[in-house]
């Protein structure tokens, strides 16, 4: 079976591409020569998730399937949430979005968060979402050089690792994204 992950993030795609059984090939948007960039338009994780399966689907007619994350952060009222990838602007900089989180996290205590990964599967032409969520909290500073996005600043709960400190098939047992990817994983194999 082919199936499109539809991302032009290389750090996903190695994400899930170690999760994928042999049966499964799974083809990046740039293995298609898909090169535009899939506007996000949608207001929550799951329509952006949806609009980026669709747009595969209707326009190259491969079965996909297309995430969105969001870190949600309790005294933010859920921010970044919908907006985590260009929080601190369009150029979608990690680096960026982390020391405004961190600002704006300063005179917080309540540090609570998580991580909530929508995937959307687009097979003949039928949808279905399947949802990742991993607790925990933001530290006060980086820790770790491993993974991407937010991962230094996530401490999963009952954890003492931030996600960048943690190998990646110690973070794809607990996270988001690999919750929501099992998930789908189990779906296709019925």
């Amino acid at each position: 079976m082919k199936l499109v992950f539809a991302t032009h993030n290389p750090n996903k795609f190695r994400e899930i591409k170690s999760l994928v059984p042999k049966h499964i090939e799974l083809l990046s948007l740039s293995d298609i020569n898909c090169n535009e960039d899939i506007e996000e338009t949608g207001d929550t994780i799951d329509e952006n998730a949806m609009i980026k399966a669709d747009y595969v689907r209707n326009h190259y007619g491969y079965d996909c399937f297309a995430d969105d994350t969001g870190l949600e952060v309790h005294s933010l009222a859920g921010a970044p949430g919908v907006y985590s990838a260009r929080y601190a602007g369009d150029e979608k900089n990690d680096e960026a979005n982390i020391e405004k989180l961190l600002e704006q996290l300063k005179k917080r205590d309540d540090r609570t968060a998580r991580f909530k990964t929508v995937i959307a599967l687009n097979l003949k032409g039928n949808q279905n979402l399947f949802t990742g969520i991993c607790e925990g909290e933001i530290l006060e500073e980086k820790t770790g050089t491993k993974g991407f996005g937010y991962d230094p600043i996530f401490l999963p709960n009952g954890f003492e690792s931030s996600f960048a400190e943690m190998e990646l098939t110690e973070k794809s047992k607990i996270s988001h994204r690999g919750i929501a990817f099992r998930e789908l994983m189990e779906y296709l194999s019925k």
